[in-house]
């Protein structure tokens, strides 16, 4: 990969990765009731997943979204939905009956299938497939930002994990952790703002 590539590249996929969204909201919060090493799988589905979207989508995917429109609408709908549940899942960790709401920490293929319907990723795939992928030796470099991706991610997701482990050691307290999971459930909600404004304009 070209330097005139690679170093925007480099700088776009830290940016994405580094920045608040569902996925870091989600491990900071599994960090503080599950722990760093624990939480691997999680990562872990969340770097390979993003950079599987990654490739799969500059191999054509958007393409299909152009042809069938309704696809993508559902899964929209679902993925707002499914992220509801989760902020109200991280919202009750530590109350009473908590732990049947959030028993283990996501495993490797449920981080990986998270990304589907996570649409900070989706931005970021459409963003690497038509800013940073060069025409000449396209999908040698479409893999090659893949890998770019998930070697990014994995270190910066990694400081989202580790922070909510710290937190859950200075919280010492039931009632401050239940405070800084509900504060989580709240940045995970809040991380839905485009898919509302989106919505409270096409019902405008």
């Amino acid at each position: 990969m070209h330097p005139s590539s690679f170093y925007p590249l480099l700088i776009y996929t830290f940016v994405y990765s580094i920045t608040p969204g569902p996925n870091n909201i989600l491990l900071a919060a599994s960090g503080a009731a599950f722990g760093y090493r624990r939480s691997l799988p999680h990562m872990l589905g969340v770097s390979l997943g993003a950079a599987l979207m990654l490739i799969v989508v500059g191999c054509g995917l958007c393409a299909t979204f152009t042809r069938m429109p309704l696809l993508h609408t559902v899964l929209r709908y679902g993925a707002a939905l499914y992220l509801l549940r989760l902020a109200w899942c991280i919202a009750h960790t530590g109350t009473e009956g908590g732990n049947e709401v959030l028993p283990q920490p996501m495993r490797f293929w449920q981080g990986l299938a998270l990304q589907w319907i996570n649409p900070k990723t989706w931005m970021m795939a459409v963003g690497v497939v038509a800013a940073y992928t060069p025409r000449e030796g396209y999908f040698t470099q479409l893999l090659l930002a893949g890998a770019l991706l998930a070697l990014v991610s994995f270190p910066s997701i990694s400081m989202w994990t580790l922070f909510g482990q710290w937190v859950a050691r200075m919280l010492r307290s039931g009632a401050a952790r239940r405070r800084f999971n509900r504060l989580m459930a709240g940045l995970l909600l809040l991380s839905l703002y485009p898919f509302v404004a989106e919505l409270w304009k096409d019902l405008a």
